[in-house]
């Protein structure tokens, strides 16, 4: 793809407006469409980006041959649901898609879109942006340059702050959050996208999730806080604490993660703010990039996909891929089962092989 990537947009609720400010500042791309099924959002947002309007995927498809990406951020209960039925369309439609996490809500929705994807040919990528930051980029470096070595342990805490005077109560019994594992399974997809993007893939999972009293008093179903232990397949160890904003965050703040190995470790803190690396009792060196929004994360993730379509990698070399989003939903879904079973060890259901493109050497 030479000319910028035609890019149109279903749902357009605050990530779909995120989404367009990304394609409109960045020149690989085109933003021809956007679609809503309430008429004034997408109305809004065509006015807003300069673009057409549809309020259905179907009349879209079909008035817009010329769409190269449908980029899918419609919402749903437990925050992902409805993700699949608009991908699988576009898909269907021969579109390269981009979904927003989860990849799905229900993982048989997951595994069945990932591999219509692969027997369609297409792209689809999932906007796992968690690990598109200054500091990762430089953890990424730090790694090819031996500076970790074998891999011994990572830890990743991540979240949200916040303390029982500031709990609002249970949620309305209608409302897509009032379910036991929606925090589980719309924002674990983060840490688990970063702990495999650093360390590989997950070979089993122990969980343990619970709510702290105050929630429980309110009637609230949700499991705020997961607490899971791992192992991967190079044989390094992880641990993963996530909550939502039942207590406050110490060292590290609302983001850290942290790799130690045989030659190094480093540890970056509140996502794009801060990567500290120590190396054999010298002085840490601290990259502190200024950055303070977390949002800086959307375009460098999104400018990852449209160089990747541009630049017509294999599927396999696809960053952050349907198959890694796949990936981190059956890690939620193990460690769910870890939790129903007392903690038993869970081992993930296996990823689909790469079969790599034929016409690609290696």
């Amino acid at each position: 793809m030479n000319s910028p990537i035609k890019v149109a947009i279903v749902g357009m609720g605050g990530i779909g407006h995120t989404h367009a400010r990304c394609y409109k500042n960045d020149s690989l791309a085109e933003l021809v469409a956007v679609c809503d099924l309430i008429k004034e959002k997408a109305d809004s947002a065509a006015e807003e980006f300069g673009c057409k309007a549809f309020y259905s995927l179907k009349e879209m498809l079909s008035a817009m041959p010329e769409i190269d990406v449908v980029d899918v951020t419609t919402s749903g209960y437990e925050n992902g649901s409805l993700h699949f039925e608009p991908a699988m369309q576009a898909l269907d439609a021969g579109k390269n898609v981009l979904v927003e996490k989860p990849i799905c809500a229900d993982i048989r929705d997951a595994r069945e879109l990932v591999k219509f994807a692969a027997d369609k040919d297409l792209y689809l990528g999932c906007n796992l942006n968690h690990y598109f930051s200054e500091p990762a980029f430089k953890a990424d470096q730090i790694i090819k340059d031996g500076g970790v070595g074998e891999q011994i342990y990572c830890m990743h805490k991540v979240g949200f702050n916040g303390c029982a005077a500031n709990y609002g109560g249970a949620p309305d019994p209608r409302s897509r959050w009032q379910k036991p594992y929606s925090h589980a399974k719309a924002f674990l997809t983060h840490p688990f996208s970063v702990m495999r993007h650093f360390c590989g893939d997950v070979t089993h999972i122990q969980a343990f999730m619970d709510k702290p009293g105050f929630r429980r008093s309110s009637g609230d179903l949700m499991l705020s806080i997961q607490s899971i232990h791992m192992k991967f397949e190079n044989g390094c160890v992880g641990y993963l604490l996530s909550q939502r904003g039942d207590a406050m965050f110490g060292l590290g703040g609302w983001w850290s993660f942290e790799l130690a190995g045989a030659n190094g470790t480093f540890v970056i803190e509140n996502c794009v703010e801060k990567l500290t690396y120590y190396k054999n009792g010298a002085e840490p060196e601290v990259t502190n990039t200024g950055v303070k929004e977390f949002g800086a994360t959307f375009p460098l993730r999104i400018h990852a996909f449209l160089e990747d379509l541009t630049n017509n990698v294999p599927k396999e070399y696809l960053r952050s891929s349907g198959r890694d989003a796949l990936a981190t939903l059956e890690y939620i879904f193990a460690a769910i089962d870890s939790f129903e079973s007392g903690g038993e060890i869970v081992r993930p259901h296996a990823l689909p092989p790469f079969h790599g493109s034929v016409g690609y050497v290696y």
